[in-house]
């Protein structure tokens, strides 16, 4: 037990360390070394709901000396944090950048007519920067990935109607450019406006066209459809075909306008985190508005803030098992110390190997063929976040067959070969759990106070790719009884994890077995989706139409799951090596991802 203790005091050591090289790591890349100005915003709209975003100010943006700007915006079930490598990038090229959270998502107002604002983001965040001295009004770029480039075409339509409009340039990302008017008749909606789009060949939700035949084609054959064909025409019925990564000029009302769409091979979602999106990004922005401090597209720096905001992440769950675990040396949690490190229960017989395999397959298969109509399920019920919903019955549901299987093998087993229920800790008395309810409180209330400290004086979180540990404003706390949704699987998990599966079957590795089993249904969904896109150029599990389940969504909802099945496992054993109580650690990962999943998504009023 004193090692484990002389442990946890590094490890809390290092993973303050950790988290305090993150924020200031990823404050200075941000800020360009100094150079840049961050602030986070508070906008009133022109339309009466609030909106937050971050906005960068070169230190070469003044009023005598106006600079170019870009309103950059996340996509759906995402946050401005999200859009981080295009707030970087083009800040340090010497444009102001307003990067906004859309009506509903991170910590703008959550409002009731979300349907009729979400496409308003962009513009009022064009009105916004318009209204700043040191900016360019003609000079004012729009971008936004899937969801918002949605915002962008709602932005564009909304500028057609000013005498003089404020937006000169356009890069549709992830999503598909206007090409018609409102009477079905090929169109140029976007007049003399510089207009790119960047376009993923394995693009889930977009690309789409439909064959001679009639039948519905994906994304890879995007090229070929009127969408992208008119669009590089200009609006006008295709006289040629022409190709993507090519850039086409034309004289529009006495100017050269360009058009270009840049097609590369990934999937929606990694686009925004991809060094080639990036590239054409930069790029465009930097011919279509001039860019102050021109650096080469593929000059890159934003990787490293992802890898510090990496680190960071790793800090937190560092912090995590450490602290929880000097917690219980303490003399209000002594109690709940184990007198003795848990150690590996010896399997020597058939049966209790077959029960271990049983068990962990039984789980993977379950969650794997529940997943979809579960989530579905939650999807489709009128409640704030479909997406919590959704995930939390899957969980719920997982938790329940958990318990049942443990049920299942202790009674048919585990009685008979002596399991001792209460010394693996699986019972307790109301004392003790009532003191883990307390621990785990604690734990978790100052872990996110760290994650606040990060977020106030960096500008600064914890994430990779789609997982993120992000401050948020108080009323998202609205949102805490979607949290309970999670506490019977990570409760079950843990207890299955440590009670009943913690044994010498895979020696060390024992507690990894766990892990990866707990994220099979995770890996293998998006496997068997994108293997099938790969191969046959379509998804396995497509949305047929607008009104059918949007089974593409969901499984991309499990990007972060597998990261997060995974190490909550590898928490709850480090835990209960020193508490011999799977609770603390359930209750803990319960928290911790509820939270995540509640302040990562949009809300909308029922």
């Amino acid at each position: 037990m004193e090692k484990l203790k002389k442990t946890s005091r590094v490890l809390l050591g290092v993973s303050l360390v950790l988290m305090l090289l993150c924020g200031i790591v990823v404050h200075m890349i941000q800020t360009n070394w100094g150079k840049v100005d961050m602030q986070e915003l508070t906008i009133e709209t022109d339309h009466g709901y609030t909106m937050s975003a971050y906005l960068f100010v070169p230190e070469t943006a003044t009023t005598e000396n106006p600079a170019p700007a870009v309103v950059v915006s996340h996509g759906y079930l995402n946050n401005k944090e999200m859009t981080d490598a295009n707030y970087v990038e083009l800040a340090r090229r010497g444009f102001v950048v307003l990067s906004v959270d859309q009506p509903n998502h991170g910590d703008s107002d959550v409002t009731s007519d979300f349907f009729v604002l979400q496409p308003d983001g962009v513009y009022q965040g064009v009105l916004t920067v318009s209204r700043l001295p040191f900016v360019d009004k003609t000079r004012i770029g729009v971008t936004g990935h899937s969801m918002g480039s949605w915002s962008v075409n709602a932005a564009i339509l909304a500028d057609n109607m000013n005498e003089t409009p404020l937006i000169s340039a356009a890069l549709i990302h992830c999503n598909d450019p206007l090409y018609q008017d409102d009477a079905g008749n090929f169109a140029n909606p976007y007049g003399n406006r510089d207009v790119a789009v960047v376009s993923a060949i394995y693009d889930e939700f977009f690309g789409t066209s439909v064959g001679q035949d009639g039948t519905p084609l994906a994304s890879p054959y995007f090229m070929e459809s009127d969408t992208a064909q008119v669009f590089l025409n200009f609006g006008n019925t295709p006289s040629e075909v022409r190709t993507n990564d090519t850039v086409y000029h034309e004289d529009i009302d006495g100017k050269d306008t360009i058009r270009a769409i840049y097609r590369l091979p990934i999937i929606h979602p990694w686009s925004h985190f991809s060094a080639r999106s990036e590239k054409h990004i930069c790029d465009f922005f930097t011919e279509a508005l001039g860019a102050p401090n021109a650096i080469p597209g593929s000059s890159q720096v934003w990787q490293w803030k992802e890898a510090f905001n990496f680190i960071g992440l790793i800090g937190f769950v560092l912090f995590l098992c450490s602290f929880t675990t000097l917690l219980v040396h303490t003399p209000t949690f002594a109690s709940l110390k184990a007198d003795e490190e848990a150690l590996p229960v010896s399997v020597k017989d058939s049966k209790g190997k077959t029960w271990f395999w049983l068990s962990l397959v039984a789980g993977a298969l379950f969650g794997s063929l529940v997943y979809l109509p579960l989530v579905t399920l939650g999807n489709s019920m009128a409640v704030a976040q479909g997406e919590s919903m959704g995930l939390g019955l899957w969980s719920t549901c997982c938790g329940l067959f958990t318990i049942l299987c443990m049920v299942v093998s202790y009674n048919v087993y585990g009685k008979k070969s002596g399991m001792d229920l209460n010394k693996l800790g699986v019972k307790m008395p109301i004392n003790k759990i009532c003191l883990t309810i307390l621990l785990a409180l604690i734990v978790v209330t100052v872990g996110f106070g760290l994650v606040f400290v990060e977020d106030y004086f960096f500008y600064a979180d914890f994430r990779l790719w789609t997982l993120a540990i992000k401050a948020f404003e108080l009323p998202i706390l609205r949102y805490l009884p979607y949290v309970l949704l999670f506490f019977t699987y990570y409760i079950a998990v843990s207890i299955a994890t440590n009670c009943f599966n913690y044994n010498t079957i895979g020696g060390k590795a024992n507690a990894v077995i766990c892990a990866i089993f707990s994220a099979i249904p995770a890996l293998v969904l998006p496997w068997i989706q994108y293997i099938t896109y790969y191969t046959k150029n379509h998804l396995l599990w497509a949305q047929t139409s607008m009104s059918a389940p949007n089974y593409p969504m969901f499984v991309l909802w499990l990007f972060p799951v597998v990261l997060i099945l995974f190490g909550t496992t590898l928490i709850s054993r480090y835990i209960y090596r020193s508490t011999k109580n799977p609770y603390i650690a359930g209750i803990i990962n319960a928290l911790i991802v509820g939270i995540i999943t509640i302040t990562n998504t949009c809300s909308i009023v029922p």
